[in-house]
Formats: C-alpha cells, structure tokens, sequence
C-alpha cells in the first residue's frame, strides 16, 4: 500500500474499534552519515526508518500509540489496542481535534531535492577527508581532529485524521560537518563548523567548511578568563539565534496560561527597541524548517512574533489552544512516537543596517560572544545564566580569546539593551539571527 492508504486504513480501524476521532501521522525515510577521523573512515551508516502514530479520542479520552509494522493485520490489532488504551485514560475537555485540519492547496516550498539520495558514497568518503585535510592543514597548531562527516536523508510525511484531513510531502536535507582541535603550550581547543541545505548543489564546499572551522579553532589558542564586569555583549550569529531561540521557548501559549513564562501578560507591549522585528516563517523557499502544513493538519503560514518591539503573539497548539479559547497558530510538531507540542518553523530575527565590523567598532570594552554552555535560564523570572567563550573586545578591536567567563542577565532586560542588530543575517538553520550587540550583561570571570 501507498503510505497514505497505509495512514487512512489506520484512521478506518480506529474508528472502527470505537473512535469518536482520530489521527494518524507517518514518516518513512532514509538516512546516510560518513564519518572520517584523521584520514581514517570511522562510521558509514545508511538506513531506513518508517513508524506510524495513532490518536484515538473516544470523548474526550485521548489514547496514543506507534508501531513500525506497517502489515495490515497488525495495524487492525494496533488501532484496537489504542481505542482500549484511550478507554483506560483519564477525560481532558481539551483533548480535541483541530477544527482547521482540511486538505490544503500547498505552496511548492521547494523541500525535496531527488539528487540528494544519489549522492555517490564514494564522494562522500572523498569529500569528508578532503574537509579533514583542509582544516588540520591550515595552522599547524591543529594536530587533531573531532571528525569531518557528510550526513544526508529524505523523509516522507503523512498527516490524516478523522475531519477529512489529508496531507503527504517530501523532504531532504544534507549537511557536511567538520571539527578540529588545535593546541598552544599544552592547552586545547575544540571548534567546529558546518553547513546545512534542503538542495545538495547549493551546499558549501568541503574547503569553505574546512577554513572556517579551523578559523574559529585556532582563533581560541591562549585562551585566559576576562575579569567580572557589567559590558556591552556582541553576539555573533549563531549566538545571537540561540538567544531567540531562548524567547521563542518563552512565548509558548500553554506556559503563558500558567503563568509559568516571564512573558506573560506581555502581549501588545513594546519589549525591544524598534529595530527588533522577529519572525517565524514556515513557507521560506527551501527552508530548513518549512512545512506546508503542521504536524496535526493545520496550514502554516508567516507569523510576526515581534513588530518593532511590540510583542504581537503567543503559540498555540490545538490542546493549548481549546484549553486558552483561542485559535491554534500552525505550530504543532511532533515525531510519530510523540503527541504534538509547539514549536517553530524558521524563526529569525529581522536584519539592521549594521556591518558585524560596526557593531565591534562600536564597543570600547567587551565580549565578542562565540559559544555558550549549559542552559540555565528561569523562564519563570527571564533570569539567565550561561557558561561563555569568545574574544574580547579593546576599543572597537577583537584583541584576545577568552573561556571559563559567565554571561548573566535578565532577558527581558536584554531585549530592551539591544542596542545594534547587523546586516549578516544568514539561514545556516532553522533558527537564524543576525551580529546583535546588547548593553548591560554581566560576564563574570576571575
């Protein structure tokens, strides 16, 4: 059978068995990873995976299960056992089914490159140990290696459910990877880089990858703690998208009900200068994280979370969403062994006028912030502190490496001191942000 008459005959046994609703989403996909250390090939992984998750709501009983074997017998039995299980379960008035979950017209995102699964393997092989060679050659002080590796799958998707839903599109991704570790006077430093695409000809090259990692590894050599001071933090743009992505985790509809997220009752404030407009867009062209519809049915579509610094949404899945009374916002996601939860798409901060070479010029006294560590953020209360590394900044120049530094500060407060946003906004994932310079964080050291 076709995977969606795999989906609906699931959906018709449900219901059979007793369902007053139900929906089934599947995936069937391959993947490959290589993997070189030095010179050496270490992992050559290609595999297949297929699974399937059923909901049964019977009431408002919600039962959930997932199986992998896809024999029609077999999901007759299963769709049986998860009916039984929902009878078992306590009723939640907000286990619903979301009213908008119809056949949609899609827009052609472009998420599906066929050439990305005949990707000869020896060329994978060549081009993991030519990005090896490539950064362990550029200092000699890079004398080791974390692995260079090329990853590439393809994902089929279906979503049906029991309002007439029906929805199935395909996906792929490819990325190459490489870590390096340099040493000076007997102290190490681990760095990394790597590039991600939907299409396999627009991929960096092994080289471009290469040179960038051993930039960022050997950039670190000499590394010394900075001494505790309140200064301006430029982060660089990897970190100033783990730094959204932080505010996205805060804006979660079901956290704003309970009151659980420093958000709360921020809806249709100015929390951030004019100049910070977020977005999360689900139907970019080619994406890393675009899908035409959610993972319950739903279309997606372009939000703007912030405009100008006024916050103009939350996130609602359809649970969520009953249990607030309000709309489900195209934001459910889930794999087929999990329910739905909220999450986003391609979230990304609006780029400004600014050079990263202005914002750096910009501070007499500072961090250049490369990489964190460790999570430690209260949403309740916005507090954050984070393990930090990177390169000082001496009058508007980067001067030396620093480690083992703390960056703390409230993140309400630093959505309020961003003071620059730079003009390098680049999607090298699915949460993707500009160089931003925010005033007032504490970065503690000696």
């Amino acid at each position: 059978m076709k995977l969606t008459d795999i989906a609906q005959y699931t959906l018709e046994q449900a219901l059979k068995a007793g369902a007053d609703q139900a929906d089934v989403y599947l995936e069937q996909g391959r993947e490959s990873t290589i993997t070189v250390r030095m010179g050496e090939l270490e992992v050559l992984k290609q595999a297949t995976s297929k699974g399937l998750g059923l909901r049964v709501f019977i009431g408002n009983r919600l039962g959930f299960a997932y199986t992998s074997d896809f024999d029609r017998q077999s999901l007759k039995a299963f769709a049986a056992r998860t009916a039984e299980m929902a009878r078992e379960i306590s009723a939640d008035p907000h286990n619903v089914l979301p009213e908008a979950a119809v056949k949609a017209v899609y827009p052609d995102l472009q998420l599906y490159d066929p050439q990305v699964a005949e990707i000869p393997v020896d060329w994978k092989i060549k081009a993991a140990k030519e990005m090896e060679r490539a950064g362990m050659g550029y200092d000699p002080r890079i004398n080791n290696s974390g692995g260079a590796s090329f990853y590439d799958g393809d994902v089929e998707s279906v979503i049906v459910n029991s309002l007439g839903a029906l929805h199935s599109y395909r996906s792929s991704s490819c990325t190459l990877a490489c870590s390096l570790v340099a040493e000076q006077d007997g102290k190490k430093q681990t760095n990394g880089w790597s590039s991600s695409k939907r299409y396999f000809k627009v991929l960096e090259s092994p080289e471009q990858v290469a040179k960038v990692a051993a930039q960022r590894t050997v950039r670190m050599l000499g590394a010394t703690k900075p001494e505790t001071q309140v200064v301006p933090v430029v982060f660089d743009p990897q970190m100033a998208a783990g730094f959204i992505g932080i505010l996205f985790g805060a804006l979660n509809g079901d956290s704003v009900h309970k009151r659980s997220t420093f958000m709360v009752d921020k809806l249709d404030q100015k929390i951030a200068p004019d100049h910070f407009t977020l977005l999360d867009d689900a139907l970019m062209v080619r994406g890393l994280g675009s899908q035409p519809v959610d993972d319950e049915g739903i279309p997606t579509t372009t939000h703007t979370v912030m405009d100008h610094g006024v916050l103009k949404m939350y996130f609602y899945d359809a649970y969520s969403a009953h249990k607030t009374g309000m709309k489900p916002t195209g934001n459910a996601r889930r794999g087929y062994s999990s329910t739905p939860s909220v999450g986003a798409w391609n979230l990304y901060l609006k780029a400004g006028d600014n050079t990263p070479e202005q914002i750096i010029k910009s501070v007499d006294n500072g961090l250049y912030l490369t990489s964190t560590m460790g999570f430690g953020v209260n949403f309740t209360s916005g507090d954050m502190s984070r393990g930090a590394s990177g390169l000082w900044i001496e009058k508007g120049e980067l001067t030396h490496p620093v480690e083992e530094a703390t960056i703390a500060a409230n993140l309400l407060d630093m959505l309020k001191n961003v003071v620059m946003i730079g003009n390098d906004l680049e999607f090298r994932r699915s949460t993707a942000a500009p160089t931003i310079r925010i005033d007032g964080i504490t970065v503690s050291g000696k």
